[in-house]
């Protein structure tokens, strides 16, 4: 990229930054259509504006432009589907503070690694509803801790509900894109995600164009393909390793013929970013066996970015998050998973120039 439009892309990455940071909640005008180009994805919501998988921060992202929003599914005790980045929920609630969940605290085994905390399986829904959320990264994104203590954790059943109030609002049709969290430890415990994820699915009569699932398991898609809900699904991709309780590695199912066996149940792979820069040909590769290709996590701090997007050493600063859009977007990807969608939907729009 040379200089000037580096200076350019700069610029406009710190006016975006600044108007959304100094937005009230709430008062962001509402995108009402979609641009040609890669889908926006909000990752947990608007997870860089406000904490996630709370209303706020979903309601954010698709008043900004978001295409689809995700929440991640863990089950409570009494098998209700929850959303939250993990069943461990010390870092995004304020369940530490609380007392009389004080004996909750406990230590947990899950995917082959002991985890110490509280965890959503261990509490009935009434109980949840009685904490309130917090910002998971409050060192990085401390702007966001202005809003601890004012969120509460979400069925995914209300952010259905939440996502078709939103589609009414914004004239667009807003997708949820559920993701099946450790699907295998779930069933070990007998709260199996994928039969209550079916049945919240069938419940509201959610088609391809408002419900996609994904899974960094496969195991957890062929059941959901099982069922012939007529939805699309994504095998998630990690960088390095296998999916938990399986064989197959990353690396060989981002083969040539590990694409073309995720195409025989899923329509979309979601790699890690890094994934589909060269020479790495994942992004072509996929493509040919028929396959979409959403990249995942976009943000917008230097620590997230590549070294040639960086701007200064302060790890937690804005760099040039329009420049690596713009990469990916001119490589080909079918969608982008961000948690600043306002950046990325500003990128999207700038392909028109």
């Amino acid at each position: 990229m040379s200089p000037a439009p580096r200076r350019r892309s700069v610029l406009l990455a710190t006016a975006a930054v600044t108007a959304a940071a100094t937005a009230p909640a709430g008062a962001a005008t509402p995108v009402r259509h979609r641009a040609s180009g890669p889908l926006v994805i909000g990752h947990r919501g608007a997870a860089g504006w406000r904490p996630e998988h709370t209303a706020e921060a979903y309601t954010y992202a698709v008043r900004a432009g978001a295409d689809w929003i995700e929440p991640d599914l863990v089950p409570t005790k009494d098998h209700v589907l929850v959303v939250r980045h993990e069943n461990e929920i010390g870092g995004t609630t304020d369940v530490a503070g609380r007392p009389e969940f004080a004996d909750r605290r406990t230590t947990r085994t899950v995917d082959g690694r002991a985890v110490t905390g509280w965890f959503t399986e261990d509490f009935h829904l009434r109980e949840l509803r009685t904490l309130r959320t917090v910002e998971r990264l409050p060192l990085v994104r401390d702007r966001n801790t202005v809003f601890d203590g004012r969120g509460r954790v979400m069925t995914f059943q209300e952010v259905i509900d939440l996502a078709r109030r939103l589609s009414g609002e914004s004239g667009r049709r807003i997708a949820v894109f559920p993701e099946t969290k450790h699907p295998t430890y779930f069933r070990s415990i007998g709260l199996p995600l994928e039969e209550e994820l079916i049945r919240v699915i069938r419940r509201n009569r959610l088609t391809a164009r408002e419900c996609v699932v994904q899974s960094f398991e496969p195991s957890s898609l062929h059941r959901i393909a099982a069922a012939r809900l007529g939805l699309p699904l994504w095998q998630a991709l990690g960088t390095s390793g296998s999916p938990y309780g399986h064989a197959v590695t990353y690396k060989d199912m981002m083969s040539p013929a590990g694409l073309r066996e995720i195409a025989s149940y899923a329509q979309w792979i979601g790699p890690d970013k890094s994934s589909l820069v060269p020479p790495h040909t994942l992004l072509a590769d996929a493509h040919a066996a028929g396959l979409k290709v959403g990249a995942y996590t976009f943000r917008a701090e230097n620590q997230y970015l590549p070294a040639a997007y960086r701007r200064g050493t302060a790890p937690n600063d804005f760099g040039d998050a329009f420049a690596e859009y713009a990469f990916h977007y001119g490589q080909g990807v079918d969608a982008v998973v961000t948690d600043f969608p306002d950046i990325a939907v500003q990128a999207r729009e700038g392909l028109r120039g």
